[in-house]
């Protein structure tokens, strides 16, 4: 196991005396002025990262409809246009050129002007245009399952996971596994969460990590990527998944990462 954290949970110095990798976070990472990136500041963050002991993942940018998320950087795989791609491909580069395996992407959203599998369609499109892209860089996709809670969310269970994964065709897209997400999905209820890791270990090259109470709230479809501990997840489920990658604790401080690390310390997952 390698216990990793994002970097909105503190700055690379606390990070690297907690944990062996960082997500770096795109959307919060300073690198775009609207939708321009500027490489000279890639260029420069792959400096200050050499100094580090650190290995490295990527967050694509998304949809968000939070007021703190930068708007230009808005991306619905569902709805990819030039520009919206143009974004996802540059994540990937990013990837390549800082050596990360691994770029953390989420599914689409059903627009209210057309229905789940034509929603579906477009996005598994659209995902082939980008694992195609990620091949010749060699970078691996993650896709990651999002939160039951909120109904316009595409790739909610394990199944759809998969089938999106599958109906792509590429050996460069798999899954990450969000605990958080899926207990959201399974609302709470443990013995389901079990499954749902259970059916989508054979697809996982990421993992992130956080807890909630499996329950809807007006606040972030009750996704509050809350430290583990403060939730009802039972982590000894991540055991279902047999897998020995990055487990990146999702988390907003560096004393979730620490109550984090605690508890995935204690799995004993090999």
């Amino acid at each position: 196991m390698i216990i990793g954290a994002s970097s909105f949970a503190g700055t690379l110095p606390e990070l690297e005396r907690e944990v062996e990798s960082i997500e770096l976070y795109i959307p919060k990472l300073g690198v775009y002025e609207g939708t321009k990136l500027i490489k000279s500041r890639i260029c420069k963050l792959k400096d200050i990262l050499s100094s580090y002991d650190l290995s490295t993942s990527i967050h694509a940018p998304y949809f968000s409809d939070s007021p703190n998320y930068p708007q230009e950087l808005i991306v619905d795989t569902a709805r990819l246009n030039d520009t919206t791609e143009k974004l996802m491909k540059e994540s990937i580069m990013i990837a390549e050129a800082l050596g990360s395996g691994i770029v953390v992407i989420h599914p689409g959203r059903i627009n209210e002007n057309e229905n789940k599998d034509e929603a579906f369609e477009n996005m598994v499109s659209g995902l082939s245009r980008l694992s195609k892209f990620a091949e010749d860089a060699n970078v691996t996709l993650g896709l990651e399952n999002k939160e039951g809670t909120d109904p316009d969310n595409l790739c909610i269970s394990a199944t759809d996971l998969i089938k999106a994964i599958e109906k792509t065709g590429s050996p460069n897209l798999r899954a990450t596994f969000d605990i958080g997400h899926a207990n959201l999905t399974c609302e709470g209820n443990q013995g389901k969460l079990r499954e749902f890791a259970k059916e989508l270990k054979n697809h996982v090259a990421h993992v992130h990590i956080h807890d909630n109470k499996g329950l809807f709230t007006e606040k972030f479809w009750g996704d509050l990527h809350g430290a583990p501990g403060t939730g009802v997840i039972d982590f000894s489920i991540l055991k279902e998944l047999r897998f020995n990658g990055v487990y990146n604790l999702e988390v907003f401080s560096v004393d979730d990462v620490r109550a984090g690390k605690k508890i995935l310390s204690g799995l004993d997952i090999e």
